[in-house]
């Protein structure tokens, strides 16, 4: 079974949902500190004249101490009429710009109150409307019997024994624990994780690891400056290529 796993996004680049329509069952984790830097309340969309704009959620606490699943949402800023606002100054004009708007704005209409509950009904949202059909796992309960077990895992390897055959640092532990209990036999990661997880490492547990490697894409985004500008949000992604060319755009990857 191939299972990817990772933290949950806003309005991710297409490569995440690459990674989810790869895999067998993909979970979005929360159990873990939340990074300021990182993806979870930001991404970039791109104006008219060629200049890209960063779209962020507001947050009431943004510690690095606090976990992902505590993270609220500073509902007091009116964001989501300021992210419906720079979507019609930018995508007005696009081809698929009634589809996309229509499908963000119904996402983005229950009231949120976790940063964690938005990620993931936007991200269920958007790959159930490009045919993902793919479980993702949103409820992370199940695991905090597991963080605890995993608490002093560098040190102290007693909770999980069997981990004692490579003395794995806790990120990596973490991930082998999780395909043990899910019975997965394949890791599928984004290429970014290339430098913390090691094949030879994972193999010596049964499990096989690739990573998710997207192909040079592009497609027609229309702006004054006429250069591709890679990677946006998959809000770009759709108001140009619309569903069923987005979903053309899922195959566009490489596992290495």
């Amino acid at each position: 079974m191939r299972l990817a796993i990772m933290q949950p996004y806003f309005m991710p680049y297409i490569g995440y949902f690459q990674a989810i329509a790869a895999v067998d069952k993909y979970i979005l984790y929360s159990n873990l500190t939340f990074i300021k830097e990182a993806w979870m309340n930001r991404n970039r969309l791109l104006m008219r004249d060629g200049t890209v704009v960063l779209t962020t959620v507001p947050l009431r606490c943004k510690s690095s101490h606090t976990m992902i699943h505590d993270v609220e949402i500073d509902n007091t800023k009116p964001w989501k009429e300021k992210l419906l606002r720079t979507m019609q100054m930018c995508y007005s004009r696009k081809p698929y710009y009634d589809e996309t708007y229509t499908l963000v704005a119904d996402l983005l209409s229950p009231d949120y109150h976790l940063l964690k509950d938005l990620n993931a009904a936007t991200i269920v949202g958007i790959a159930r409307h490009l045919g993902i059909a793919t479980p993702i796992e949103t409820d992370n309960n199940r695991y905090l019997d597991m963080e605890q077990q995993l608490q002093n895992i560098e040190s102290d390897y007693s909770p999980l024994p069997y981990l004692q055959t490579t003395r794995p640092i806790r990120k990596v532990a973490r991930v082998i624990e999780m395909c043990r209990r899910e019975g997965a036999d394949h890791f599928i990661n984004a290429i970014g994780g290339q430098q913390l997880y090691s094949p030879d490492e994972f193999a010596q547990y049964g499990i096989r690891i690739n990573f998710v490697q997207t192909n040079p894409i592009q497609y027609r985004q229309d702006t004054k400056a006429g250069e591709f500008v890679p990677n946006l949000s998959i809000i770009d992604v759709m108001m140009n290529n619309g569903r069923e060319g987005t979903q053309s755009l899922l195959t566009q990857y490489t596992l290495v």
